[in-house]
């Protein structure tokens, strides 16, 4: 029989020390790849991403005529010619005029339906996001027939308003569900305690809703804005005078069956472009936000 003193003097057990781990197999991370493997792909892309707009800069810079790779003298005189005699400051006016008021016009009416989609549940709910769904598969040139027959019996066939009223439409069912999916992951909660602070349901929306979507509002206002900024279509069959016609439209009267002068072109390319890279220089941060906010559903 083993007694308490035995037990209490009897040697602990000796530990074992455990065996050294042997060599484990695992992945190179990112920070070991070698750096030419990142920046020769990199570089490759960049050279054929600039050099289309060295070229578009070259054309427009160098005298008419010259066909030096490298644009000196610089002159701007292409820039003169097609702001002036080809009425590209016209066009510019009325594309920021279309631009504008369609960037406004969808996103108000694209956050008043995100908003129903995203709070309110209704019968047909299902079959209305469907059909918001497959209008993207639409192309704009079926629109035109029937837009053109509603303008022209409202008689506003060449007039700003039916581009602006077209490029909306078309823009809005992808707005919308955007939106929708912004205002998803704002939070119920915070919309049910504004409640009982006193708010109503539009004070609540503007107090607590609205400025948690100003990422949101900024990806699809300024692909509105993008969008009708360079659409060519619709101004195209919805406007015949030349002094309402916007800039692809005038990009187009640069072209002729006989000769194309390349240095007013490129110039009316940069004139058109600039406005873009501006707006994107500025508000690239906000898109970003974004669209990570409204890739997934909080």
């Amino acid at each position: 029989m083993i007694t308490k003193e035995a037990t209490e003097a009897a040697p602990a057990p000796a530990r074992v020390a455990p065996a050294p781990p042997g060599p484990s197999k695992r992945r190179p991370a990112w920070d070991e790849v070698p750096r030419w493997q990142i920046y020769l792909p990199l570089s490759v892309y960049l050279v054929f991403t600039l050099i289309p707009f060295y070229w578009i800069l070259l054309f427009a810079l160098r005298p008419a005529g010259s066909t030096s790779l490298v644009p000196w003298p610089m002159t701007f005189d292409h820039f003169e010619k097609v702001w002036t005699d080809r009425s590209f400051g016209t066009f510019f006016q009325n594309s920021v005029l279309v631009g504008v008021a369609t960037l406004v016009m969808t996103t108000l009416v694209a956050l008043a339906g995100g908003y129903a989609l995203a709070r309110f549940d209704f019968r047909i709910k299902r079959g209305f996001m469907l059909a918001l769904l497959c209008s993207q598969f639409v192309p704009g040139a079926l629109l035109l027939v029937p837009l053109f027959e509603i303008f022209a019996e409202l008689r506003m066939i060449n007039s700003l308003g039916s581009v602006i009223i077209a490029e909306t439409v078309f823009q809005l069912p992808l707005s919308m569900i955007l939106i929708s999916n912004f205002i998803k992951n704002v939070p119920y909660s915070l919309e049910e305690a504004a409640w009982v602070d006193g708010c109503n349901r539009m004070r609540a929306f503007r107090v607590v809703v609205l400025p948690l979507l100003r990422p949101g509002l900024i990806a699809v206002g300024s692909f509105a804005f993008v969008h009708s900024w360079n659409h060519f279509l619709f101004a195209l069959m919805f406007l015949n005078n030349q002094e309402k016609q916007t800039i692809p439209v005038g990009l187009n009267t640069l072209m002729s069956a006989d000769s194309v002068d390349l240095g007013a072109l490129a110039a009316g390319g940069i004139i058109a472009a600039v406005p873009v890279v501006i707006v994107f220089a500025f508000i690239q941060k906000w898109l970003i936000t974004g669209f990570s906010a409204g890739a997934v559903k909080g």
